[in-house]
């Protein structure tokens, strides 16, 4: 698939795109800085699924149009009464369907994803863009994690990924204080890997997105497998499953190919298989 997907379309509030094995989900409400719908929220779902499930697929890139990335949880829309409202009585749950929210299926994905911060991220937004594998920063962008100062607590993965990015005390003083950041403190925090200018961030992403796109993409995606264990594991335990996972990816055609290209001296052409 390499145009957008037959059922996106330039008005839709969530944009899908494959191109050069990279498929680019794109938030599209610009004129309300990107804020999530309950609708947003479902198509989000749905086009990270495709793009996990499409074996043409070796990177995603998340990104938004107009002056932000996400501005958060629509709350127009969450505070709204009747069906559309997302913290309607009649939509609360006391349990949480996790194979079918944005930042959980986000964080289950396989292939590589990138986040390429076109503008500021807040609440909901900063959260869905660290739950990504890589960021790319616009200069002129801002992470601001605004939970407490509207009554929340950081529900869309926030209070996972930050300490574990910046350890417990930076992580604490960020949450409890609702901090604003520039890119340029992101940057030095390690909350992002790239700080570009603002006009340059489709370019940045869509060049990293391209260089892991050349790679093997089975091997890239055991590799964040392994990574994904490994936050839990022992070392002991996490190596003796790294070698178990070695030994069907040896026997793969790629694992020949990237050891035929390297002794000829040439590009390896990966086939996923």
């Amino acid at each position: 698939m390499s145009a957008m997907s037959s059922e996106a379309s330039a008005g839709d509030p969530v944009l899908y795109e494959v191109s050069e094995h990279i498929a680019t989900i794109t938030l599209n409400r610009g004129e309300r800085m990107n804020t999530i719908s309950r609708d947003m929220l479902n198509q989000l779902t749905e086009y990270l699924l495709t793009a996990e499930k499409d074996p043409d697929v070796r990177a995603v890139i998340l990104t938004g149009t107009g002056r932000a990335f996400c501005a958060g949880l629509d709350l127009v829309d969450a505070t709204g009464e009747g069906k559309s409202g997302i913290a309607s009585p009649d939509k609360m749950s006391t349990t949480l369907d996790l194979t079918y929210t944005p930042p959980t299926v986000l964080f289950n994905m396989e292939t590589p994803t990138i986040c390429a911060l076109n503008g500021s991220a807040a609440g909901y937004g900063m959260d869905t863009a660290l739950g990504c594998d890589i960021r790319v920063m616009a200069a002129g962008a801002k992470m601001a994690a605004a939970f407490t100062k509207r009554g929340i607590v950081p529900e869309s993965g926030g209070t996972w990924f930050l300490p574990r990015l910046l350890g417990w005390a930076k992580a604490a003083e960020l949450i409890f204080t609702g901090r604003t950041l520039k890119a340029e403190e992101c940057l030095a925090m390690g909350l992002v890997s790239h700080v570009v200018p603002d006009a340059d961030v489709a370019v940045r992403a869509r060049d990293l997105a391209r260089e892991i796109a050349g790679n093997a993409p089975l091997a890239v995606r055991a590799s964040k497998r392994m990574m994904r264990m490994g936050l839990q594991e022992t070392f002991n335990d996490h190596v003796h499953h790294v070698y178990l996972q070695l030994l069907p990816l040896l026997k793969t055609e790629d694992a020949r190919e990237g050891m035929l290209a390297f002794v000829e001296k040439r590009e390896a052409v990966f086939k996923g298989r």
